[in-house]
């Protein structure tokens, strides 16, 4: 059976062309685009701007509109003054496993560079968020995350100083909080997570390396060890462009 414009019922691309057919001029160029990614593979080199307006016979600023678009997606990354094939998103599974874990999982190095590890009193947001006491003295470790040597996020975590007293001295911040936790006996018992879309802040988009304007998805999580204690505060930024997140129901 033929379907009008290509639509096959289970084709992705079916969810943006109207019935009637009339998609903006873009859209259709980085449809065409997008079949050139999928021939061209991980790390391929895309024609310039130029030579795609002058294939396809439209203004460079359509196609520079429809690059921008799959930029955002993930699906070409910018690399120098060219644009290149990006490869698949970091699949992070929405539970109590560490980050390094989930990275491992799929082939890549884990990493993590030090912004900052400080301690103040704990603010009375953090004090009703946590079940922490109000001024009692709190840890606040700052990492960008990266994924073979690539940055991809960032992470703050806080964390009351008398669960860790030595948390300065003894932890290595460029490894596993979590198995940090474990060599101390702390053990995880539950947590309650959330998920939004934002954008990153000048301070958040330097530190992560991305523009201002590229969706970020924002987990907030706060931990309990298995006596229902207050252990963790995580506030974590993850490129919109180079994660997805995944996780298991059951009815």
């Amino acid at each position: 059976m033929d379907y009008p414009n290509d639509q096959h019922p289970a084709a992705p691309v079916r969810s943006g062309i109207p019935e009637h057919g009339r998609i903006p001029k873009y859209y259709a160029v980085k449809a065409r685009i997008s079949a050139l990614v999928d021939e061209l593979g991980e790390g391929g080199l895309l024609p310039t701007e130029r030579d795609l307006s002058e294939r396809y016979e439209v203004a460079r600023e359509t196609v520079r509109q429809a690059i921008r678009e799959l930029v955002l997606e993930g699906r070409l990354r910018r690399q120098g003054r060219g644009t290149v094939v990006a490869g698949p998103k970091l699949e992070q599974p929405l539970s109590l496993a560490s980050y390094t874990e989930g990275v491992r999982r799929q082939g890549r190095t884990p990493g993590r560079n030090l912004v900052t590890l400080d301690r103040f009193p704990c603010p009375e947001a953090l004090a009703a968020e946590t079940g922490l006491t109000r001024g009692e003295p709190v840890w606040h470790l700052e990492r960008v995350l990266l994924a073979d040597d690539e940055r991809v996020g960032l992470e703050s975590t806080y964390v009351s100083v008398a669960r860790l007293p030595r948390l300065d001295a003894d932890f290595e911040p460029d490894s596993s909080f979590y198995a940090y936790l474990h060599q101390q006996g702390i053990a995880f018992g539950d947590a309650d997570e959330r998920i939004e879309t934002v954008l990153a802040t000048p301070r958040e988009a330097l530190l992560i390396g991305t523009p201002p304007a590229l969706p970020m998805l924002l987990i907030h999580r706060v931990s309990r060890d298995t006596d229902g204690q207050p252990l963790e505060r995580v506030r974590t930024l993850f490129r919109g462009d180079r994660f997805s997140f995944t996780t298991h129901l059951r009815g």
